[in-house]
């Protein structure tokens, strides 16, 4: 212990000697320093002088400007957008900005001795201290990504001029990378943004379809519109609707795609309110009539024999069409999806004309016969509820909804060309719609009193066979041959013989009547009741 304290002072004592050797050694004589000159410093393209009076005012009065200005968004279509930096919520950060300033003046601080070392003689660009507002940039983003965004166009005929009409691609919004990259812009200055997104490509191209031929129609099926006044918005909604698909083409392969194609049915689409189905109930909704469309365009599709891929019937039984036939849709979660089973392409062709929706598929040359045969099985009894209406006189009924039983039912399709056939089966469902029976609590008598629901009983054929391509008139309605065996439920009175309550607006008319007098009441005339013209009195 005692040896290694020694060699400890030794070494302490060595230690010191060299130190003191070394103070004694002639200096050598210190270089003259040179006071190396400040860079030019830039901020946002303009020149500050970091060494002069109020640089913090000059260069916080340089950022407010290009805060105020604009910024260029450059789409991969080569489209430009000026959005202002203000809309996207451009800050500054004062603080931030103050720290850039005392750097750039401080020759020893890291920001200088790294641009001296990198680029010496060159300006020095400082960082702008502007940010985003994360939730004002994104509502914007969001605002341009609803302008920018479309779906791909594929290529298709323009059957009225005969043209071929070619693909324009798609394109979707990455709203957060762009973000992430205006951010990074702001921050460094830039003018302009390259905007993240996807390109879509179109399913047809142009190249790829060759000589397409549309010389004959392989399926065809029409529905019925009404095109007065009252059904204007609906009427534009069939129009819009069959203006995505008409001159649609299909290669060998390919799936058709309704949702996809068509795309949202709302009001920046250019769809207008009317009467939906939903849950059974008529209602008022964006784009109603879309359906009548798909469920014409699946009848043309059924009867060319194409191949059925995703088709939904609705809640209750359509008017326009026969059950069976219908093919509902909703954006876009039920679609209808079907593929061209044939080798070589078809055309799509749908009109919306003098009350009349017609779809068509053409191609080349028909030959195949097709025959739909729809077997119902059961009927669904429907239920009537009543439910109070404090806008009704009290005591007032009205038929809101007309009761429609429900059905199972069974189709069949049979595809026949040259000697071979082929026969398919599916089974249907249509739930019973509730009659809806409102009924006044109000107590104001001359409150207006609306009309009973205008459907008719539905009345369909228990057996129901058509088929087309059996005839030399292919294409044209000679085309379509019926055949129907009424049965139980093909009749009118049918559900009233099956035991359903049946709405009967006289006896609801003369139930008013004789409570009124007991009551002492006068009245209530209704509008839409005709009047009683009086007996003349005999002479």
């Amino acid at each position: 212990m005692q040896m290694k304290r020694v060699w400890a002072m030794v070494a302490v004592l060595a230690a010191a000697g060299a130190g003191i050797g070394v103070l004694v050694l002639p200096r050598a004589a210190k270089a003259p320093e040179v006071k190396a000159a400040p860079p030019v410093v830039m901020l946002a393209g303009e020149r500050v002088d970091v060494m002069g009076d109020k640089v913090v005012d000059r260069a916080l009065e340089i950022v407010r400007k290009y805060a105020a200005g604009h910024v260029t968004l450059e789409l991969p279509s080569g489209e430009r957008r000026e959005v202002s930096r203000a809309t996207l919520g451009a800050e500054i950060n004062k603080a931030y900005l103050s720290q850039l300033i005392l750097a750039a003046r401080d020759p020893t601080s890291p920001m200088r001795r790294a641009h001296a070392a990198r680029a010496p003689g060159a300006p020095l660009t400082l960082p702008i201290a502007v940010g985003l507002d994360a939730p004002r940039a994104l509502s914007a983003l969001l605002a341009l990504k609803e302008e920018l965004d479309r779906a791909p166009s594929d290529a298709r005929l323009d059957l009225a001029s005969r043209k071929l009409v070619v693909e324009t691609p798609g394109y979707r919004m990455d709203v957060y990378a762009t973000l992430a990259l205006l951010d990074e812009a702001l921050f460094k200055g830039h003018a302009q943004v390259q905007t993240a997104g996807e390109v879509i490509a179109p399913s047809v191209h142009s190249k790829d379809l060759g000589d397409v031929t549309f010389d004959e129609v392989l399926g065809w099926f029409e529905t019925r519109y009404t095109a007065d006044k009252k059904h204007e918005a609906r009427t534009y909604n069939l129009r819009i609707a069959a203006s995505k698909l008409d001159g649609h083409i299909l290669v060998p392969g390919a799936t058709f795609d309704f949702n996809k194609l068509v795309g949202p049915r709302n009001e920046a689409a250019g769809y207008k309110v009317a009467p939906v189905i939903a849950q059974g109930e008529l209602v008022d909704g964006n784009g109603g009539g879309t359906c009548q469309i798909t469920g014409t365009l699946h009848g043309a599709v059924f009867f060319a024999g194409l191949e059925v891929l995703n088709r939904t019937p609705h809640t209750r039984p359509s008017g326009y069409i026969k059950m069976g036939l219908d093919a509902a849709v909703a954006y876009p979660t039920i679609n209808f999806r079907f593929k061209n089973n044939l080798p070589y392409p078809v055309v799509l062709h749908e009109t919306v004309k003098d009350g009349v929706v017609r779809a068509e598929v053409l191609g080349p040359k028909r030959k195949r016969a097709v025959t739909f045969i729809r077997k119902i099985d059961e009927v669904i009894p429907y239920q009537e509820q009543e439910k109070q209406d404090p806008k009704l006189p009290e005591g007032v009924k009205v038929l809101a909804q007309r009761g429609i039983p429900g059905f199972k039912l069974h189709r069949y399709r049979i595809v026949r060309e040259g000697i071979f056939g082929v026969r398919e089966q599916w089974a249907d469902t249509y739930p019973p719609t509730a009659q809806i029976i409102r009924v006044g609590t109000g107590q104001d008598k001359e409150a207006h009193v609306p009309a009973d629901d205008a459907h008719l009983e539905y009345t369909a054929d228990e057996l129901l066979t058509m088929t087309q391509g059996m005839s030399s008139g292919a294409g044209s309605d000679r085309d379509l041959t019926e055949s129907r065996e009424p049965g139980r439920t093909g009749s009118p009175g049918w559900i009233e013989k099956l035991g359903m309550p049946v709405w009967d607006a006289k006896k609801r008319d003369d139930d008013k009547r004789d409570g009124d007098k007991r009551d002492g009441d006068k009245r209530v005339e209704r509008d839409d009741e005709p009047k009683k013209k009086k007996k003349p009195k005999k002479k």
